[in-house]
C-alpha cells in the first residue's frame, strides 16, 4: 500500500478510514477527490486510491472529505 499520509492534497479530498476492529478506526491517508464523479464513486474511487485496489468486501472503510474531518474535530471540552 502506498503512504497517502506525507502526502497533501490540495483542493478538494477524502480522508479514507479502514475499521480493524469494532470501533477502532486506522487512516490510511489523505486522497484527492476525483473530479467529475458522482459523490458514491468518488468515496469508492478515495478508498480504492488508498489501497492500492486490494480492498475486500469483507472488510469495511470510510472516506470522509476533508473539508468535513476539519470541520469534525472542532470541539470544545466543556467547561465544570
Amino acid at each position: 500500500m502506498a503512504d497517502k499520509a506525507d502526502v497533501k492534497p490540495s483542493g478538494p479530498a477524502f480522508v479514507v478510514l479502514q475499521q480493524i476492529a469494532d470501533g477502532t478506526w486506522e487512516f490510511l491517508g489523505e486522497v484527492p477527490r476525483k473530479r467529475g464523479l458522482p459523490a458514491r464513486a468518488a468515496r469508492t474511487q478515495a478508498i480504492l486510491d488508498a489501497t492500492s485496489g486490494t480492498v475486500k468486501t469483507t472488510e469495511v472503510y470510510a472516506a470522509v472529505l476533508r473539508s468535513e474531518w476539519r470541520v469534525a474535530q472542532d470541539w470544545s471540552a466543556p467547561s465544570h
